[in-house]
């Protein structure tokens, strides 16, 4: 698990290089490293859709999937400033699927 757990308070979208979108549930800190690995060339284009989500028991779960997963990135490495990595973070089916999709209606995304 990260050595230090991230709480998610918005939702953006995402454009990968090929054009195809997808949303994410996120925080301004992991926005600003998927900014960064939009100027990089590693996705196309990041948009905030939605600020300040409600702590929900959908957003929880997620949260705590996401934060369990991944090793979650921060701007304070001088190496990542330079090579950002950039890893769409997947949602497998049962109740972390049904988690994210449970978010994004109740912010009425998608």
């Amino acid at each position: 698990m990260n050595s230090q757990y991230e709480a998610l308070d918005l939702i953006e979208e995402v454009t990968r290089t090929d054009g195809s979108k997808y949303f994410e549930i996120s925080n301004i800190d992991q926005n600003g490293i998927a900014e960064l690995a939009a100027d990089r060339g590693y996705i196309k284009a990041v948009k905030i859709l939605q600020l300040n989500i409600p702590r929900t028991k959908a957003l929880i779960i997620y949260e705590h999937y996401i934060n369990k997963h991944y090793q979650l990135q921060t701007l304070m490495n001088e190496a990542q400033w330079e090579n950002p990595i950039w890893t769409e973070w997947e949602k497998p089916a049962g109740k972390v699927l049904d988690a994210y999709q449970m978010i994004l209606k109740a912010n009425r995304i998608g």
